[in-house]
């Protein structure tokens, strides 16, 4: 089962995409804000968060914005991320994609927010 379209919102805050060092201690500036995903692994620790919260020392990429698809989206769903990232890859819109257990975010620098808004409601979506 697929979707003709998706809904995505557009989420307020300015996100920051930070790296932290393998074995850092999750700190809790992360978890301040409206999002916070991290993902670890052994090598290291990525913290995507509210960009305002994130102190100057950490290795941070800033100025990032969230389209959201209102979920929560059935497991049995597919091409979801291929319906968002191929328009947008084809617009010459890079991403930053995160998944979650109830849906999936997809991350665009906010200098491309409104040329990613038109190319995916032209694509069929809708930006609420």
């Amino acid at each position: 089962m697929s979707l003709p379209f998706l809904t995505l919102r557009v989420l307020p805050e300015r996100l920051a995409i930070c790296r932290l060092p393998e074995g850092v201690a999750l700190p809790d500036w992360a978890r301040a804000g409206e999002f916070c995903s991290i993902t670890w692994s052994r090598n290291e620790t990525s913290i995507v968060c509210a960009e305002n919260l994130v102190p100057d020392a950490v290795q941070a990429n800033p100025g990032w914005r969230a389209l959201m698809v209102v979920g929560p989206l059935d497991f049995s769903l597919t091409g979801i991320l291929a319906m968002l990232a191929q328009p947008l890859a084809d617009a010459q819109i890079s991403i930053f994609a995160i998944s979650t257990f109830d849906t999936d975010y997809v991350l665009v620098k906010e200098s491309t927010l409104d040329a990613a808004i038109q190319t995916l409601s032209e694509s069929g979506h809708l930006i609420v």
